[in-house]
């Protein structure tokens, strides 16, 4: 678990990331700047909302870069290349919420008992499809357990029950979330 120094470290880090490339020049943040936790490596997702609406998510569930790598080319990412969105304007920079998934371990789902809903991310693969909803996804829209793996067959563009047949994979994982406001309000 991160302490609540090094997560505003992180959210300020994908702020100050995206506002880089608004002023033309690539985030080019070192290594000297961060402790041991934030240089090991770790999948991260940046997600950024409007006015509690999804505008952009994107990163990566692999350990393939370290922690404050991930963190500022994911914000780069979500604000500027989630395919979904028309790319960040300088002036919606303001109305911008920053929250921070900080992955743990995959494991392979034997039972979809083990599936512990606003603990556990989902991931399903079949064939050349892959689709992946982070843990608090299925908590903020109230989804049980069944609808969860539906919406993530969903995302993988395939049929909702897909997770029931042979020659799909689930597999789950816990992420460490947090945000600007959750700080903001321990902070105040």
């Amino acid at each position: 678990m991160l302490n609540v120094p090094q997560r505003k470290q992180l959210l300020t880090l994908a702020r100050e990331s995206i506002v880089s490339v608004f002023a033309g020049k690539p985030p080019e943040p070192t290594g000297d700047a961060f402790d041991d936790d934030l240089r090991r490596h770790a999948g991260a997702f940046v997600t950024l909302t409007q006015d509690e609406e999804l505008r952009g998510c994107i990163g990566s569930i692999e350990p393939v870069a370290p922690l404050y790598l991930a963190v500022s080319r994911s914000a780069v990412n979500a604000a500027f290349r989630d395919p979904r969105f028309h790319p960040l304007r300088s002036d919606e920079l303001a109305g911008i919420h920053v929250e921070i998934s900080v992955m743990g371990p995959i494991e392979r789902v034997i039972e979809v008992d083990e599936i512990v809903v606003g603990r556990d991310g989902l991931i399903i693969r079949r064939g050349g499809y892959a689709g992946l909803l982070l843990p608090q996804v299925a908590t903020e829209y109230g989804w049980d357990r069944d609808i969860f793996l539906q919406q993530t067959c969903y995302k993988a563009g395939l049929p909702r029950n897909s997770w029931r047949e042979a020659g799909t994979s689930i597999e789950k994982f816990a992420a460490e979330v947090f945000g600007e406001k959750e700080l903001t309000a321990i902070a105040g």
